[in-house]
């Protein structure tokens, strides 16, 4: 796997390529993924550090629908990093069901087709959800509650009828990790009610 420090210049590149709020957001997921991590017997929090800075590297390939998480699997692919690549197509889908994409479904049948079977057939490990419940608790400027994060994405998109299902996932995710860790995982992540109490629009 890539270091650290290697992961950083590959996420300054990809905000070279394609500049906007994303490059926040994944430093906010790798921070936050590296604090409940290293709280999780068995976890390597520079390795959640380094999948949650690189989990949205597609959006290197400029503003897209899903077709991002297919762009950051395909280069992850190309520089020989299989595990970040996974994490790629994962962290949008904290169900094993490939219909429930907030956002557009800008990709060709045969990638459809493709990550149908790759979602349906992964077995999650804890990396994958723990890159799934970051992505769902951090703003660009940080951790917030789950549920602002989640309004926050609704707003954006809408409330497709899957709205609940992904949202209950979510929140599963959380009460999962907060086993984990045994406590509040909030607890372990700074300016979370701050961050939560800031308005959306």
């Amino acid at each position: 796997m890539l270091t650290i420090q290697e992961a950083e210049y590959e996420l300054e590149k990809g905000v070279e390529l394609n500049f906007g709020p994303w490059k926040m957001h994944s430093i906010s997921v790798a921070t936050n993924a590296q604090l409940i991590a290293d709280r999780v017997n068995g976890m390597d929090s520079d390795k959640a550090y380094i999948l949650g800075l690189l989990h949205d590297i597609g959006r290197r390939a400029g503003n897209k629908g899903i077709l991002h998480i297919f762009d950051g699997y395909d280069y992850m692919m190309s520089i020989n990093q299989p595990e970040i690549a996974r994490i790629c197509l994962t962290h949008s889908f904290p169900i094993n069901n490939s219909d429930i994409y907030f956002g557009k479904y800008d990709c060709t049948a045969e990638q459809k087709n493709f990550l149908d079977q790759y979602i349906e057939e992964t077995t999650y490990e804890d990396y994958d959800k723990l890159i799934q419940l970051c992505d769902a608790i951090s703003l660009p400027n940080g951790a917030c509650i789950m549920e602002k994060r989640l309004v926050d994405v609704a707003l954006r998109h809408g409330l497709p009828e899957f709205t609940l299902v992904k949202w209950k996932a979510f929140m599963e995710l959380k009460k999962y990790f907060d086993g984990k860790c045994g406590c509040n995982i909030y607890s372990l992540l700074p300016n979370v009610m701050e961050n939560s109490y800031d308005s959306l629009i």
